[in-house]
């Protein structure tokens, strides 16, 4: 049976090129237009303000934090679903995936179930003057959540083709657990960490669900960059909320081409 002829190739790359522009490229061409409709002065001056200061801040710091941790987390998630058989495995596996099908408003609820001033450990929380609900440890554990998956799913695939010699090896020549991870595990695996560690970055920039509902929406204090667009456009500030989410289109497109390039770059080099 013949493949497609060089007509059906064309239409098929056409009629693709034409949904990425349309779904993909032209909205984010809008974005920058509008954002730019008043002036490069008038967006960049909404971006001076302290609640977009703020924002921005805030966001960049729950980002780095983020991940962070989940780069450690998905590092050991990965070691130990890769290189043990164990009872409960499968499991496991499920409850790291488990944020990529949970609708992030989901996760939010759950944090303000438990730490909110009606939650479990609200009350608790109050007497001994801890927020977390509506605050940024709060902001932060959303963030946590939706953004676990990414290091551990990454790092999966290649960690199970590598096997356990390696490893086994480095153990009866006497090196511990975290020598024999940073020097014979990770060095193949260097490029599917950054690729995860990206998309982490890129996930935790841009969520608004789960934040939204755990954060209280307070301008200049728990905003971040997405629920300070929805603050901006609610309140009629249309150049302004254009040009917060032309800051964080750039932000993101430069994290997903970086990881790109730096993919191509990885499958140049093993050719």
């Amino acid at each position: 049976m013949g493949g497609p002829s060089r007509g059906g190739n064309a239409v098929l790359v056409a009629g693709t090129y034409l949904t990425v522009l349309a779904v993909l490229v032209l909205p984010v061409l809008l974005v920058m237009v509008e954002a730019l409709r008043a002036g490069l002065g008038a967006a960049w001056r909404s971006l001076l303000d302290p609640d977009a200061l703020s924002a921005i801040r805030l966001t960049l710091e729950v980002t780095l934090v983020a991940v962070i941790v989940n780069t450690v987390g998905g590092v050991m998630a990965a070691w130990l679903v890769t290189k043990y058989r164990f009872r409960g495995r499968a499991t496991l596996v499920a409850l790291i995936e488990l944020p990529i099908s949970v609708s992030p408003v989901i996760a939010g609820l759950v944090w303000l179930l438990l730490f909110g001033r009606q939650g479990w450990w609200g009350d608790w929380l109050d007497r001994h003057h801890i927020q977390i609900a509506f605050a940024t440890p709060g902001i932060l554990l959303a963030t946590l959540f939706v953004t676990f998956p990414y290091v551990a799913r990454t790092l999966m695939p290649l960690m199970e083709q590598q096997g356990r010699e390696a490893e086994e090896a480095a153990f009866l020549l006497g090196a511990g657990f975290w020598r024999t991870l940073w020097r014979v595990t990770l060095p193949d695996a260097r490029w599917a960490l950054l690729s995860g560690i990206l998309l982490t970055t890129a996930r935790a920039i841009g969520e608004f669900g789960a934040v939204s509902v755990v954060s209280g929406h307070i301008p200049g204090l728990t905003e971040t960059m997405p629920l300070h667009i929805e603050t901006l456009y609610n309140g009629y500030q249309t150049v302004a909320a254009f040009a917060m989410a032309a800051l964080l289109a750039l932000i993101a497109m430069a994290t997903v081409l970086l990881r790109s390039f730096l993919e191509h770059d990885f499958r140049k080099a093993s050719s």
